[in-house]
């Protein structure tokens, strides 16, 4: 009943936000002379602060169309390379011979971003994968919204999550990078576990953990505590609900996306209601730029999907509740996990000092489970003054985090590879 509830209220608000929309441009017309008054700024500031918090975000676009490449624009299109029921995986390919005529022929590293599956979309990452395409061949995982994936399409659980990436993994071949942010970190590590214990030439040069769940038992933040505070049986009476038509997975099982958000938001609302007092303020002002920082974040947050009932469950007692990977317990379609078996893959662990969502050492821990791994195939890194967003996004990533990662994968990732092959 939430989910229709939700959906109904909605509908309801739409010629609300009509109108709110139709005031906000009669206002701001440039034959309106009132556009330019106090008045009128207050008016239209109102109108557009409503519509904006009442508004359904789609999902968003990626608008990376180009690159600079040593002070080249070179073009950037999105092409699918991989899809299946639940993921598209996609490839940022570069004007090659625009590259060539600017540098000569060159072959850059191959990096795939596994990205979160936890209620916001993979664009998420698009500063991420902004700062990587000047120099590297990039492929992201694009995870679909439950609530668009029909029922004829089958479940999604962790164990599928895990097999998703192993394929991609595969297709990209063994001079791949593998950097899984935040909540992908266990799956991802259980994939290249498994690759490894079956010596699959495919198994990647390299895997980067950021801000990752590895072993949530280590600096227990605020979402890791609520986790295992709560009975499994309590996400599963009050957080699952039923997406009502039209939508195409109508029937199926989920937990919502506005339920999610909704958690984050009320985990620093102050500060969302502080952001959103001033975003009216700046219009009022006529601050422009201060006004549109706040839409292109806000536009980016709000936007939220679904995930299916039998992934979100399966996380919260395999990962935060039971630390199965973390003991050595985790099984993936039956088969235990063997993290040991990694042997020949350089491993990167990226964490943020102020990070509220996944503490200081909960990513460190893949090093412990990586056993066999040689040290000289290892780095751990811990970024001063960011928190869970700024380990991947953000000024300090780009200045500080991301050299690191460039560094790490032309070193320790092609020492890995000689050392497969000799």
């Amino acid at each position: 009943m939430l989910y229709s509830m939700y959906e109904m209220n909605r509908m309801a608000m739409t010629p609300w936000r009509a109108a709110a929309n139709a005031t906000r441009r009669m206002i701001r017309a440039p034959w309106n002379p009132m556009g330019d008054t106090v008045a009128g700024r207050t008016m239209a500031a109102a109108a557009e602060l409503f519509e904006s918090v009442t508004r359904r975000y789609g999902k968003p676009e990626w608008m990376l169309d180009h690159t600079i490449v040593d002070g080249h624009r070179v073009a950037v299109r999105e092409e699918v390379v991989w899809s299946e029921a639940w993921c598209d995986l996609l490839h940022f390919r570069r004007d090659y011979e625009a590259l060539d005529a600017i540098r000569g022929p060159k072959q850059d590293r191959k990096v795939l971003f596994v990205a979160p599956m936890s209620g916001h979309y993979a664009t998420l990452l698009r500063g991420t994968v902004e700062t990587f395409l000047p120099d590297s061949e990039v492929y992201i995982t694009d995870w679909q919204d439950a609530r668009m994936v029909s029922l004829a399409d089958g479940r999604f659980d962790l164990d599928d999550f895990t097999s998703y990436v192993r394929k991609m993994i595969a297709l990209l071949g063994p001079d791949v990078h593998v950097v899984a942010v935040c909540q992908p970190g266990p799956p991802t590590l259980a994939a290249i576990a498994l690759m490894s214990e079956d010596d699959d030439p495919c198994r990647p040069a390299s895997m980067t953990f950021m801000g990752s769940p590895i072993d949530t038992r280590k600096s227990p933040t605020v979402p890791n505590k609520l986790a295992e505070e709560k009975p499994y049986d309590w996400f599963a009476k009050n957080l699952i609900h039923t997406v009502p038509a039209p939508n195409p997975g109508a029937l199926r099982r989920v937990y919502p996306g506005f339920l999610q958000l909704a958690g984050f938001m009320n985990m620093n609302l102050d500060r969302h209601v502080d952001a959103h007092w001033n975003f009216y303020n700046h219009l009022v002002e006529g601050d422009g730029d201060s006004a549109e920082k706040h839409r292109t974040f806000y536009d980016e947050y709000l936007a939220v999907m679904d995930l299916s009932e039998e992934f979100y469950l399966q996380t919260i007692k395999d990962v935060f509740q039971e630390h199965k990977l973390a003991k050595g317990e985790q099984e993936v379609h039956g088969r235990r996990v063997n993290t040991a078996a990694i042997k020949d893959v350089a491993l990167l662990t990226v964490e943020g000092e102020k990070d509220d969502i996944s503490g200081i050492g909960q990513t460190q821990a893949a090093h412990d489970l990586c056993s066999s791994l040689p040290e000289a195939l290892q780095m751990d890194w811990i970024q001063p003054s960011v928190g869970h967003y700024g380990v991947f996004n953000g000024r300090r990533f780009r200045e500080h985090i991301a050299p690191k990662m460039r560094g790490f994968w032309d070193e320790q990732g092609a020492e890995a590879l000689a050392a497969r092959k000799g």
